[in-house]
C-alpha cells in the first residue's frame, strides 16, 4: 500500500461537553467525500453523559457506528431509535434536520462509537432529509484467517465474497467497514474501483511498510490504486476502512452546516432561526 498522509486525531469536545478524538478536513478536502471522523471512547460516563442536545444540520450526511454502549436518536421527522453495540445509523440531512443524540440510560459500561461526516453534492443539498438505521438488521462479517470484516455501509469484496452492508446509497458511493485483525495477522483488500481510501486505527497497532508501528488514534490516507495490504502488530488491530469517490466541489462549513458558498451558509442560519427546520416532537415515539 502507498501512504499519502498520516493524520493524528486531535482531542476536543462537542455537544454538552462530550470528550472526542477528531480527524477533520474542511479545507484541503484530502478525505473527500469524508469531512470528519469523531471517536468517543471512555469508561467514565462523565466524558459523554451530556450527550448532544437538539441541534441542526444541512447539506451533509452523518454516519454513526457504535461498538460499545449506545445513543438514543430523536429528530423532527419523528424518528426515535436506540443505536446500540454493533449497529449503525445514517442521516442524509439535505435541506434540514434537527436531532439529538443522548447516551442510553441502560448503557452503564462505557461508550465507544464514531460519527463520520460526509459531504453531499450540491444537487442533493436541498433535497428532503433521509434517515435509516440497522437496528433490526445484522451486519454481515466476512472472514479469513485472522481477519474479520464487519460491513457497515456500501458494497464490498473480501476473502472471495461479494456482499453489501445494510446501508447503501451514501454520498460519494461511500463504503465503510470495521476490520479486526488478530495479533500479527494479515489482510488484503482491493478498493481500486473507488477514488478515495482512508483507514482509522482505533485499537491495537498496525505495522507500516517501513517497519514502523502505527498506534491507535491515527488516520492513514492511502492511494486507492494500490492493493490494501495490512499487517497487525503483536496486539492485533482494529480499524475503520473509509472508501468512496471524491465529490470534487467547493466546501464552506460553519458549525453543523456544510454548503458550497458563504451565501448558502447564511441562508441556512436564517432558515434555522426562522424555525424552518422544525422541532423535535415532545414525547415522540
Amino acid at each position: 500500500m502507498k501512504i499519502l498522509q498520516i493524520l493524528p486525531a486531535q482531542p476536543t469536545s462537542d455537544g454538552d461537553g462530550v470528550n472526542i478524538s477528531r480527524v477533520a478536513d474542511f479545507q484541503a478536502l484530502a478525505l473527500d467525500p469524508y469531512l470528519m471522523l469523531d471517536e468517543i471512547r471512555s469508561d467514565d460516563e462523565r466524558d459523554y453523559l451530556g450527550g448532544f442536545p437538539p441541534h441542526p444540520h444541512r447539506g451533509m450526511e452523518t454516519f454513526t457506528y457504535i461498538r460499545k454502549g449506545g445513543f438514543e436518536h430523536r429528530d423532527q421527522l419523528g424518528n426515535v431509535r436506540a443505536i446500540r453495540e454493533g449497529k449503525v445509523q445514517w442521516m442524509s440531512t439535505g435541506r434540514g434536520v434537527v436531532h439529538s443524540e443522548m447516551p442510553l440510560a441502560d448503557a452503564k459500561e462505557g461508550l465507544h462509537g464514531f460519527q463520520i461526516w460526509l459531504n453531499m453534492p450540491a444537487k442533493d443539498k436541498m433535497r428532503p432529509p433521509r434517515y435509516q438505521d440497522s437496528a433490526a438488521d445484522e451486519h454481515q462479517q466476512l472472514e479469513t484467517d485472522g481477519a474479520s470484516l464487519r460491513l457497515l455501509a456500501g458494497d464490498w469484496r473480501f476473502a472471495g465474497i461479494e456482499a453489501s452492508a445494510p446501508l447503501t446509497g451514501l454520498a460519494g458511493d461511500a463504503a465503510i467497514a470495521d476490520l479486526t485483525l488478530a495479533p500479527d495477522a494479515q489482510a488484503e483488500l482491493d478498493l481500486s474501483h473507488l477514488g478515495r481510501l482512508a483507514l482509522y486505527l482505533h485499537s491495537g497497532e498496525l505495522q507500516l511498510p517501513d517497519g514502523k508501528q502505527l498506534a491507535a488514534g491515527n488516520m492513514l490516507l492511502l492511494d486507492s490504486r494500490y492493493p490494501l495490504e495490512l499487517q497487525a502488530g503483536f496486539k492485533g488491530a482494529g480499524l475503520l476502512i473509509l472508501a468512496g469517490n471524491p465529490i470534487g466541489e467547493a466546501v464552506v462549513q460553519m458549525g453543523p452546516f456544510v454548503m458550497n458558498t458563504q451565501a448558502e451558509i447564511l441562508q441556512a442560519i436564517r432558515d434555522y432561526q426562522n424555525g424552518d427546520f422544525g422541532e423535535i416532537p415532545s414525547g415522540s415515539v
